[in-house]
Order: structure tokens, then C-alpha cells, then sequence
């Protein structure tokens, strides 16, 4: 764990100094667009954060295989991330296309069309040279479902992959919203991943899954400092898609690679983590992108179409300001997160039945329930208040609107009009 969390700090100090150099030159030479109708923020800001993540976690890869070199004993088995000659550099190479197609849409705002086949080509890329799903872990502890084709395999990758990168980018639309989302969720995905590999692989902790989890929790946290409300840079689409789509690479590279009867327990609910685990951590963008294409769809338009519904939009016209709708995205990616991990935490290292993972993810929803609908509630006391003492106001007779007015003076008088001027009759 210790080569994992030096690596997640490599990425974290370059992306840092990556977003100071990108933030200067932005305002520099104005590369930045103009205020949208839907955003939320009121001042023209840059969007182009994503070129320093990027370069964060390509310096942070750099350095994981130049310790795989070093011929460590500790850090042996670090080589077998980079075993496939071509898996690795596709993964960097679809990520660099998404980037600079982020970046073409941030700057000169590229149709949709292009934008989806360029993410297309991306995930192609990827389950091109085998990371993809070859199996789902269904089925219980005596085994999984096998996909039935290389062809169907790489379908069924691409389109996650695809789903995934447009889910994190529907809610990139607050400060500090999809970098913090996306360093909780990567963060309890690493320590599942961590933690799934002492169960089946206990001599090889290293993996391709546990390294991008925790590059992407290395990229946010260096990012989240300057995109902190009030945001100074914002990490856009090159930023957003970036992250889905190594949040979804990663899910793919550990759900495909795990045999449930190898998880040491005979409960049913933890043969199925694998499975539920990258859902559970991207339960709010998965949701939010759900809602937006039905929700376009009925109205007759593109799902691709932009408009200030989201779930983000919402909470802040419920009454929740900028800084409490971020804290409770968190929330709700925390409770889903955590909560299904200790789903698979307490039977397999504590023998404890799940079913308290349940109790506690039940408990977690119901006060961050309570939480988001708080605006609702202040709202409706308030409108019975002043209904209230609207209607306890004492009666005075002869009182309307027009007894409040200042009374007429004697000045106010001499310059009034003479209701009869000389020589009228």
C-alpha cells in the first residue's frame, strides 16, 4: 500500500503545480469561454484543468513503471501491471484522444455527435487491447457468467465505458463537485480492489485496478484546491471524461477478473460486490445522467441536449446554497460507497452477517434524506409564519390602503393644480 499512496501523491503535487501553470497561462492569453445561461458560477473562468490531471497521473504511471524496473523485491511484482506490452500505453492513449477532445470542446464547443464518437473510439481502444469484461460475477459463490463472445465482450465494454465518461460529466456543474465525488469514489474502490486481492491474490497486492483508482484519487485531490468554491479552475469536459473514464476502466479491470468462490464466505449478497461496487460508488452521476435522458427524451430533444435540471440545478433552487448541495453529493456518495463495501468488509474479515451494512447504509439515507429535503421544510414553516401572522394582525376600521400614506402638507398643497383655475364654470 505504501508504493500506492507515494504514487497517488506524485499525481496530486504534479496536477497541483499543473493547475497553478494552466490557471496563469489561462488568464494570460483569455482562454476561457463566456458565461453559459445554465451555469451557475457569474464570472468567466477556465476550463482547461483536465490538461493537469492528465499530465498528473501520466508522470504518476511514469513513475510506477520505472519502479517495476528497479529490480525491488518489495516492489517486485509492480512488473505485472505492465506484463501486456499495449494494455497500459491504449489506456494512456485513449486517455490523451479524450483529453484533447475536451479540451477542442472547451475551447470551440464541438457538436454532440463528435464528441460521442470521439469517446467511442476511446473505449474502443481499450477493450481493444483487453481490458474489458469478460465475465460477470453472477450467479453466487459457486462461479459467474461468461460472456459469451469476444465481440459481445468488447460491446458490453465500450458502451460502459461510454456511459460511465457522460455520467461524471452530466454533474460536473459546481465547484468541486465531480473532483470530490470522484476522489470518494475512487478512494473506497481502491480499498475494495486493496482488499479483494488479499482474498484471491494474497502474494500480489499490485493490480492495474488498484493503480488507476488511486491515480484518480491522486489527480482530484491535487485539482480540488484550486476548483474549491469559489472555483478558480474549472477541470471541464477533457477533465470529466478523463476521470470516467478511468474510474470505468478500472471497474472493468477487477469486475471481469474475480471469481466469486473465492471470497472465503458462504453469504450470497458478497459474490455479488464485484458487480455492485462500481454502480454503488457512481450511484449519483449514474442517476443524475438517468433522469436527464428520460427526461430530454420526453421533451422530444437530443439527450445530449444542455439545460439546468440536474440534480445539482435542483438542490440549489430547493434553497441549499453552492457549499451544502456539494457537501450533500459527497454525502450520498460516501454512505452508497462505504456502505456497500462494508457489505463486503464484515462477512469476509469480521464474520458479521451484512445485513449491518444495510442497517448502517439505511440509517445513512435516511438522515441525508433528511438533509437534502431541510430547505423543503424551513420553506413551508416560514410560509405558515407569515400566513400565520398575517392573519393575528389586529383590525383597525377605516384602515386601507391608502391610510398609510404621508399626509398632505401645506407645501404639498401650493403645488398642487387649483381643481378651478380663473375663469372656469
Amino acid at each position: 500500500m505504501t508504493l500506492f499512496v507515494v504514487l497517488a501523491l506524485v499525481a496530486a503535487v504534479v496536477t497541483f503545480g499543473g493547475s497553478l501553470v494552466v490557471w496563469k497561462l489561462s488568464l494570460k492569453y483569455r482562454l476561457y469561454p463566456k458565461i453559459r445561461e445554465r451555469d451557475v458560477h457569474t464570472r468567466p473562468t477556465p476550463r482547461l484543468g483536465g490538461i493537469a490531471m492528465f499530465v498528473g497521473i501520466l508522470v504518476a504511471f511514469g513513475a510506477a513503471a520505472w519502479v517495476s524496473t528497479l529490480g525491488i523485491e518489495r516492489f517486485a511484482n509492480v512488473s505485472i501491471i505492465f506484463q501486456d506490452r499495449w494494455q497500459v500505453p491504449a489506456i494512456l492513449l485513449a486517455a490523451a484522444l479524450i483529453v484533447a477532445m475536451g479540451v477542442a470542446d472547451d475551447i470551440w464547443d464541438l457538436d454532440w455527435v463528435t464528441k460521442l464518437a470521439g469517446q467511442f473510439i476511446a473505449a474502443g481502444l481499450i477493450a481493444w487491447q483487453g481490458v474489458s469484461i469478460v465475465s460477470l460475477p453472477i450467479g453466487g459463490p459457486d462461479g459467474g457468467i461468461t460472456v459469451g463472445s469476444s465481440w459481445m465482450s468488447a460491446t458490453i465494454t465500450v458502451f460502459t465505458i461510454v456511459l460511465v465518461m457522460n455520467a461524471i460529466n452530466f454533474i460536473d456543474g459546481l465547484d468541486g463537485l465531480v473532483a470530490g465525488v470522484a476522489l470518494i469514489s475512487s478512494g473506497v474502490f481502491y480499498l475494495y480492489s486493496y482488499l479483494l486481492v488479499q482474498q484471491t491474490s494474497p502474494t500480489n497486492y499490485f493490480n492495474l485496478a488498484s493503480l488507476l483508482a488511486v491515480l484518480v484519487v491522486g489527480a482530484c485531490l491535487g485539482f480540488l484546491p484550486l476548483n474549491w468554491h469559489p472555483a478558480k479552475l474549472f477541470m471541464g469536459d477533457a477533465g470529466a471524461l478523463l476521470v470516467g473514464l478511468l474510474m470505468a476502466t478500472s471497474a472493468i479491470a477487477v469486475t471481469g477478473q474475480v471469481d466469486p468462490s473465492l471470497l472465503g464466505t458462504d453469504e450470497l449478497f458478497p459474490a455479488f460486490i464485484p458487480i455492485i461496487i462500481p454502480f454503488a460508488v457512481l450511484i449519483i452521476p449514474l442517476l443524475d445522467f438517468g433522469l436527464a435522458v428520460i427526461r430530454r427524451l420526453r421533451a422530444g430533444k437530443s439527450p445530449f441536449a444542455a439545460d439546468r435540471k440536474h440534480l445539482h440545478h435542483r438542490l440549489l433552487d430547493m434553497g441549499h446554497s453552492h457549499l451544502h448541495a456539494v457537501l450533500i453529493f459527497y454525502g450520498w456518495t460516501a454512505v452508497a460507497s462505504f456502505g456497500c463495501l462494508l457489505a463486503f468488509v464484515f462477512p469476509v474479515y469480521f464474520g458479521i452477517d451484512s445485513s449491518w451494512a444495510f442497517l448502517i447504509l439505511g440509517v445513512g439515507f435516511v438522515v441525508l434524506a433528511a438533509l437534502t429535503l431541510a430547505p423543503l421544510g424551513r420553506r413551508k414553516r416560514q410560509t405558515v409564519a407569515a400566513e400565520a401572522e398575517s392573519a393575528t394582525a389586529p383590525y383597525e376600521p377605516g384602515l386601507d390602503e391608502l391610510s398609510g400614506a404621508r399626509p398632505l402638507t401645506t407645501t404639498d398643497r401650493s403645488a398642487m393644480p387649483d381643481e378651478h383655475p380663473p375663469g372656469a364654470r
